[in-house]
């Protein structure tokens, strides 16, 4: 009887132990969370393209622009790195500077007014003024005043 009693005793401790064990064995699931993907990052296309700007520089050196600008020196006019250093390459700019080159204007520069152009047409305009503010990409070199 002492050895059933032993026995028994035995039996329910090892059963605890065994019921004990197999719970602290049971694996959690874990579900892998998935990163967002980072977002695509989209490149703005060029301000300008390759011919508008190669027309832009043609038309400018076709027209009477080169008797009061030039590229990279104050002349009668502002050198056309300093507008493009001025100017941010969009268009609000374009459209303001095209009006500009069409209708004349004056005060933004100095006291010299800008003389109008009205045989320019606006799409023309807008290429030059395209070939201009694309020079703060092309030239790191600061623009020139020979009038100081």
């Amino acid at each position: 009887m002492k050895i059933n009693k032993l026995l028994t005793g035995i039996f329910c401790v090892a059963l605890t132990l065994l019921c004990c064990q197999a719970g602290a064995q049971v694996k959690k699931k874990t579900t892998l969370k998935k990163k967002a993907a980072a977002p695509a990052i989209i490149p703005k296309p060029p301000f300008a393209t390759a011919p508008e700007i190669e027309d832009g520089k043609t038309l400018i050196a076709k027209s009477d622009c080169l008797a009061c600008h030039k590229v990279e020196e104050k002349l009668v006019g502002p050198a056309y790195i300093a507008i493009a250093g001025k100017y941010p390459q969009d268009q609000a700019s374009v459209t303001m500077l095209s009006q500009k080159i069409i209708s004349g204007g004056s005060g933004t520069w100095g006291p010299v007014p800008m003389a109008p152009h009205p045989a320019v047409s606006a799409d023309e305009a807008n290429k030059m003024v395209k070939y201009i503010l694309t020079l703060s990409t092309q030239n790191a070199t600061a623009p020139t005043d020979k009038s100081r």
